[in-house]
């Protein structure tokens, strides 16, 4: 592939980063368009809640309202696209922007600081007129997706390409991070990280290769493993699921289209009819793949996946297809139906897939306990979206139900059929939550006993408050809302960074 169409398709590749992730907009709809231009053209990814931020902040001492429970030593972090210099909006896509981090860092029951700070890529250094020491990487890229900790590490992730990019306590960009120069080629954005086995698992694809690879990091820090799992088309493979004993993919009808990315289309992925959507199960030690085919459906993420007897479980976020991902123009992805949660059942023993719907509500961005990923779980966290479902549907898709309308947080009890809702005031957009064990050497407690940390808009300030809800009394008031000195704009997934 000629260096320069590798270079439109890397772009567009990493505008997928979030491709099926849903987050909430609302608040005053301050546009990001330069005055007088695209007076009748609407482009909600730059405006109200999805409005990108100009400046880096740095704020002490952050007011609270109620009282920061004194076990949450750390950091909460999350990551999200905030373009920095764009001259036109007409040639963005909002999954293009520079990755920025937004942490908030709690010890002994005071909010230290708050800080936002842009992932230094090479093309962010530049914008900022900064130097930038050391070459440049290759299909370098300001990670704009995810933000973990990773031995002793915090890392902002990003798929098909770029490396990783480390950042220190206070959010500085260090570099780059190869797992000790072990990694070779994408990574991804949604690892799985098996607390029991101490191992990171990774499913990296790339718009150049004809398979992805199943990546296993050891408790060294190295890449130990790579297994080639062949795919026709390209596929976007945005996440995946892992279990004690297998890993599974999900091979799905949005692939990449060349004569896109030769037009230079930001986002050279479409749906593609022809493509077969299936589930694929592998035993986490490699070999062959086993694949199931099942009706034309979306995923975007995992909520965690077990072993159950002969069969492989899976909670997940779907849409219904087709699902356009780059949708017209600049105008973000588009889609004909609201997600939901859903279990897949993978029956290893018959040969088939059984999929229910757990929870038909609008929602994405589930979560888990992470100590139980990979292990069978009780309960999942998710987020609403009210005003994402508006800038999110297509005329096609036709009128949701008002309840999608509304922001708020999730708690499901999978095992009763449960679901506790943490209702917020309107336009209070709420990003994905995070739960945070109230101690996480518990051994023998409860797997909700602690606390779901998110940021959520303030429209009465205008600005961004860290809300802390008691995980067992979800529906209640939060114990503490840390306030912030400015918006954090709605992006897209984050993590709890506890102290060593």
């Amino acid at each position: 592939m000629a260096e320069h169409t590798r270079r439109t398709v890397l772009r567009g590749a990493a505008g997928l980063a979030a491709a099926g992730a849903l987050a909430g907009t609302a608040g005053q709809q301050a546009s990001a368009l330069p005055a007088g231009a695209g007076a009748k053209r609407r482009f909600p990814f730059l405006e109200g809640a999805f409005a990108p931020v100009t400046e880096e902040l740095t704020a002490f001492d952050l007011p609270v309202t109620g009282r920061i429970p004194r076990e949450l030593n750390g950091r909460f972090l999350r990551n999200g696209p905030n373009v920095l210099g764009l001259e036109d909006p007409r040639a963005h896509h909002w999954m293009l922007g520079d990755g920025m981090v937004h942490g908030v860092r709690l010890r002994d029951g005071r909010a230290e600081w708050y800080r936002n700070r842009w992932v230094r890529s090479s093309q962010v250094a530049e914008k900022l007129g900064e130097p930038r020491p050391g070459p440049v990487p290759p299909d370098d890229f300001a990670c704009n997706t995810h933000v973990i900790p990773y031995r002793g590490r915090i890392l902002a992730l990003q798929e098909s390409g770029p490396l990783p990019y480390e950042l220190d306590g206070e959010l500085n960009t260090v570099g780059t991070h190869d797992f000790r120069g072990t990694l070779e080629g994408a990574f991804t954005a949604h690892t799985k990280y098996d607390a029991h086995a101490g191992e990171l698992h990774a499913i990296a694809y790339y718009p150049a290769w004809d398979h992805v690879r199943h990546l296993v990091v050891d408790p060294a820090g190295r890449v130990c493993r790579t297994t080639r799992i062949p795919v026709a088309d390209a596929p976007m493979m945005h996440d995946f699921a892992l279990t004690e004993k297998h890993v599974v993919v999900f091979d799905l009808p949005v692939t990449f289209d060349p004569a896109a990315a030769g037009r230079g289309a930001p986002v050279p992925y479409v749906w593609n009819r022809e493509h077969p959507t299936r589930v694929g199960v592998m035993r986490r030690t490699g070999g062959p793949v086993r694949w199931f085919g099942i009706d034309p459906v979306f995923y975007s993420h995992t909520l965690n996946a077990y072993d159950e007897g002969s069969s492989v479980v899976v909670d997940l976020t779907t849409y219904p297809a087709p699902f356009q991902v780059a949708g017209p123009g600049s105008d973000g992805p588009y889609d004909a139906g609201t997600a939901k949660l859903e279990r897949w059942t993978v029956d290893l023993r018959h040969g088939h897939v059984r999929q229910r719907v757990l929870d038909d509500r609008p929602q994405e961005f589930p979560r888990v306990n992470e100590a139980l990923v990979s292990r069978r779980h009780r309960y999942g966290y998710s987020a609403a979206a009210a005003d994402m479902v508006l800038a999110y549907l297509t005329p096609a898709g036709g009128n949701p139900p008002d309840r999608a309308f509304s922001d708020a947080l999730f708690k499901h009890d999978l095992l009763r059929g449960t679901t506790e809702v943490h209702r917020l005031p309107r336009h209070a957009a709420a990003g994905e939550a995070v739960f945070v064990p109230r101690d996480p050497d518990g051994g023998k407690a409860a797997e909700d006993d602690g606390y779901t940390l998110a940021y959520v808009h303030d429209p009465d300030r205008g600005a961004a408050d860290l809300v802390i809800l008691a995980a067992q009394d979800f529906g209640g008031e939060p114990v503490a809302r840390v306030h912030l000195p400015g918006r954090v704009p709605l992006g897209f997934h984050g993590s709890w960074v506890a102290d060593a």
